[in-house]
């Protein structure tokens, strides 16, 4: 007969199996990004965040008290929270725990309780709540929860079985609720990420045996980008292996099905797609050979690369320390002498950006602190408090420059105590660019703030990168490998020649009233092709002055702005 209660030691054991199977799925929760471009991250952003929380749950040991449980909980999933989907899921963590600490069982009743504080928690932490997300998942687990409570619900296990089946048929209908989930044939991404923490939370209930033998990582910190930290955490496979597969042989979905699970024994970061008579394969394991070997028996390789991430992670981290050891002291480096012996100046800028050109665009124009981040690697809310701590400033403007980064910097603004800090709400890097810009020193915080966000609403955004698989976005049909130019409320072109794409793209963007034109070329993109597109740029537009710019900034190829 299975416990009608749950205790501390019990929900501790839940809690880390739903964050293990989280973990185990993050790869393919990041293949469910709604747009086909190659920096899903709600997975990595949600793992990293409950893994912030687990490091304080592991450092209770086997027996922890319930109210100690609920601060380890809530404290670590908040300061670790990455990006929309992780800070929506620590408030939903804040608001649960907020609910139980008080009780030393969990009755039917208390977990009604809890789930409904959760929900009310994280909505009202979101400026605009939008149905068919993660809090839809949210809130139809916890109607859920009280509509069989007050039923009269007495059996634990059929309780919260029947809640996770009620949470996967909400995420089943997220599609029905935002019509571009259905377009693009995906269910919310945050959503599969909460059912697959419920699901093994209730693993761990029925007793079911689960590997809870991970290494929770470190809370980052802002001299490295999260994705760094990450890396420097569980770099669990050492080799990064691709290959394509020239088939011989038939592959059907079975065969595709045995060879993806076969890598999944010897790895992770899998990527097995099939087009016709080609298979493209990534994996990430510790013996390159077996996956070579497997794979010989469905026909020839071709485009073999083999990388050793641990050697690149370590040669990445020095070239960023003797970076940082010859970079100005205000640039990026602050330390706490520096600090002591300074005194406190009246404003600070912190910027989050990725790209080494665009971090010195910042640094130019001001910026006080750099936090290396962006697409697939959002800066947790720590993070930001770190930056906050480092910057010697009673006000501290935030510029988070991507709208999954706000959330979590509106959080840190939350909890710091010492300094203000107001986060302008800049979702692009062309808008940080004009926020800064347009700080007025003669003006008040208030002033400044209600400026920029003024300013920065005159700004359109474009990037230019590509698709990692086929669908259908905007009535647009999108094919593997095609260049979208992707702007601030969808997809604005899409093909297969990268300039052409990125000028139309700016056309779709330029209306009357539009003046300067700013083109940001990434890393993967060579100075002299850059400039060929400027070229266009002039040709077709000729009422905007054009501005080009090295941006290094990884994934886009062009960031492209309007005002």
């Amino acid at each position: 007969m299975s416990l009608n209660n749950i205790d501390a030691k019990m929900l501790s054991k839940m809690f880390l199996a739903g964050a293990k199977n989280l973990e185990n799925k993050k790869e393919w929760i990041n293949e469910l990004n709604v747009f086909p471009v190659p920096d899903g991250d709600t997975g990595t952003n949600m793992t990293m965040t409950i893994m912030s929380a687990c490091k304080e749950v592991i450092a209770l040991g086997d027996n922890p008290t319930m109210d100690a449980l609920c601060k380890a909980i809530s404290s670590g999933s908040l300061r670790g929270a990455r990006g929309n989907s992780g800070v929506i899921l620590s408030q939903l963590f804040r608001g649960f725990t907020k609910s139980i600490k008080e009780y030393n069982n969990l009755t039917i009743d208390a977990i009604a309780d809890s789930f409904e504080r959760a929900v009310e928690t994280a909505y009202k932490a979101v400026m605009k709540p939008k149905e068919g997300t993660i809090l839809t998942v949210a809130k139809g687990a916890a109607e859920k929860a009280r509509e069989l409570q007050k039923s009269g619900a007495s059996d634990m296990e059929a309780y919260l079985t029947e809640i996770l089946e009620h949470a996967k048929f909400v995420l089943s209908q997220t599609p029905e609720m935002l019509p571009v989930l259905k377009q693009a044939g995906v269910v919310d991404s945050g959503g599969q990420g909460l059912v697959e923490v419920l699901s093994g939370a209730l693993d761990a209930y029925l007793g079911k045996e689960i590997d809870l033998s991970f290494q929770a990582p470190a809370e980052g910190t802002v001299s490295k980008s999260s994705r760094e930290v990450q890396a420097e955490a569980d770099i669990k496979f050492g080799y990064c292996t691709e290959f394509i597969i020239l088939l011989n042989k038939t592959f059907n979905i079975k065969s595709e099905m045995d060879f993806k699970a076969y890598l999944e024994s010897i790895g992770d970061s899998i990527v097995c797609v099939a087009d016709e008579d080609v298979v493209k394969v990534h994996v990430h394991t510790n013996d390159p050979g077996l996956a070579i070997q497997k794979a010989l028996k469905y026909g020839a390789l071709s485009n073999m690369k083999i990388d050793n991430m641990r050697l690149e992670h370590q040669e990445k981290l020095f070239k960023m320390e003797e970076k940082e050891k010859s970079s100005k002291p205000d640039s990026k480096t602050i330390t706490e002498e520096q600090k002591s012996n300074e005194p406190m100046k009246d404003y600070g800028f912190i910027a989050v950006s990725a790209g080494d050109g665009m971090n010195e665009i910042f640094r130019s124009l001001g910026a006080d602190y750099i936090i290396e981040g962006g697409q697939t690697m959002n800066p947790s809310t720590a993070d930001i408090l770190d930056a906050v701590d480092k910057v010697n400033a009673k006000t501290i403007f935030v510029l988070p420059n991507n709208k999954n980064i706000i959330l979590a910097a509106n959080q840190a603004s939350e909890l710091s105590t010492e300094k203000d800090v107001l986060v302008i709400p800049t979702k692009t890097i062309p808008q940080g660019i004009t926020a800064i810009i347009n700080f007025v020193a003669e003006m008040t915080p208030d002033e400044n703030e209600e400026n920029m966000i003024r300013e920065i609403s005159n700004v359109s955004t474009g990037q230019v990168t590509y698709a990692v698989r086929d669908t259908m976005i905007d009535d647009k049909e999108i094919k593997k490998g095609d260049y979208m130019g992707i702007g601030d409320k969808g997809i604005l072109d899409v093909g297969t020649d990268i300039s052409k794409v990125a000028l139309n793209t700016i056309k779709e963007m330029v209306t009357d009233e539009s003046e300067l034109i700013s083109i940001y070329f990434g890393s993967d993109v060579n100075e002299e092709d850059a400039e060929s597109l400027r070229a266009m740029v002039e040709e077709e537009i000729s009422s905007c002055d054009i501005e080009l710019q090295y941006g290094g900034q990884p994934i886009y190829y062009y960031v492209m702005s309007v005002e």
